[in-house]
């Protein structure tokens, strides 16, 4: 009798800790989606205010159609696309296009000084800080969630409930290979 008591007591011990690592992974998977919803939020702001932004360009940069063709096109991707993996890399996309135009606009010095491109440039600039922001939030999300995917023994119930490893948010090889360039300062 006392070793069917055991038994019984170490089985339930047992479920309670496969419960409990089970219900863990679930709050941090649902930990990384809420990060990322607040990224989405984001996104969708950058997103509303690129067709502003590219309008106010093209009255002065009537000829740097591929560069407005681009970011316009990128936006489109970042707006269609479902998954979060196809959110970032449209997303590192449209950052590659933006920052192609703000290149662009260092041609236009009568376009920095337009009332409206300053403000639409002022609220792009706090779309980007607080997206910047939620990316990190993300990415620590997402590293808690990995952690918990793969140390013991937390790894043989995710394994089990088939929980994966997920991505971490980057820069995308575009933009890494681009920060490895040292920045030209002129004067």
């Amino acid at each position: 009798m006392n070793t069917t008591l055991i038994l019984i007591i170490v089985a339930v011990i047992i479920v309670l800790l496969v419960i409990s690592s089970y219900n863990r992974l679930v709050r941090f998977r649902n930990n990384r989606e809420n990060a990322f919803a607040d990224i989405d939020v984001q996104l969708k702001l950058r997103s509303d205010l690129i067709p502003n932004l590219v309008n106010a360009v093209k009255g002065y940069a009537t000829h740097e159609q591929e560069t407005l063709t681009r970011v316009v096109n990128a936006r489109n991707q970042t707006v269609a696309a479902a998954s979060i993996d196809d959110k970032i890399a449209a997303d590192n996309a449209l950052t590659s296009a933006l920052s192609g135009l703000r290149v662009t606009l260092e041609a236009y010095p009568d376009l920095k000084a337009s009332q409206n491109f300053l403000q639409l440039q002022t609220e792009l600039s706090d779309v980007e800080n607080k997206l910047a922001a939620a990316r990190r939030f993300f990415n620590s999300a997402t590293r808690e969630y990995n952690n918990r995917v793969q140390i013991f023994p937390s790894n043989i119930i995710a394994s089990m409930f088939n929980f994966k490893r997920e991505v971490m948010y980057d820069l995308g090889a575009d933009q890494r290979a681009t920060l490895e360039v040292a920045p030209e300062v002129k004067f």
